[in-house]
């Protein structure tokens, strides 16, 4: 979340950077949900991805999640201690806007892509803090959504 106009992306206007923090794999901003959060219907061009209250840190800005707190000397940005939060987010996609489909056999890749709409509503808690986006969410907001199935690797036949 930032301070500034919507679509900006200041690095030192930002005042809330939620994610899950890396785990032992050296993963980040990547966490599994539950097998019933998912839905998808790609024949209908339909989708969704519904979560209640994950636990996620605000790690306040982006240059704290990755320096694990210890900020920025240029642009000058303090350290912040992490605080833990909890998000929520309904994410669906849904109607056919344009289909593509591609295949690059030198980079064993094929896939079925759907161009959609898309609506996204989330929220964020915290001691001393809570956010939600606009309900409803407005279609317009969306600048592009897709889902797909695709095939790669040894997976590619």
């Amino acid at each position: 979340m930032y301070t500034g106009p919507a679509g900006s992306a200041k690095l030192t206007d930002q005042i809330h950077d939620y994610n899950v923090h890396v785990d032992r794999n050296d993963v980040f901003w990547m966490t599994s949900v539950r097998h019933d959060a998912v839905e998808v219907d790609f024949d209908g061009s339909r989708a969704r991805l519904l979560v209640r209250g994950m636990d996620v840190f605000d790690d306040h800005d982006l240059a704290n999640s990755l320096t694990q707190g210890l900020g920025l000397p240029t642009p000058p940005i303090p350290g912040v201690f992490p605080v833990r939060a909890k998000v929520s987010f309904d994410v669906e996609w849904d109607g056919v806007l344009a289909t593509a489909q591609i295949e690059n056999t030198s980079q064993h890749f094929k896939g079925s892509f759907l161009s959609t709409g898309a609506t996204i509503r989330w929220s964020a808690e915290q001691p001393g803090f809570h956010f939600q986006s606009d309900t409803p969410a407005d279609p317009k907001a969306n600048l592009v959504s897709v889902l797909g199935r695709e095939q790669n690797g040894a997976f590619f036949t």
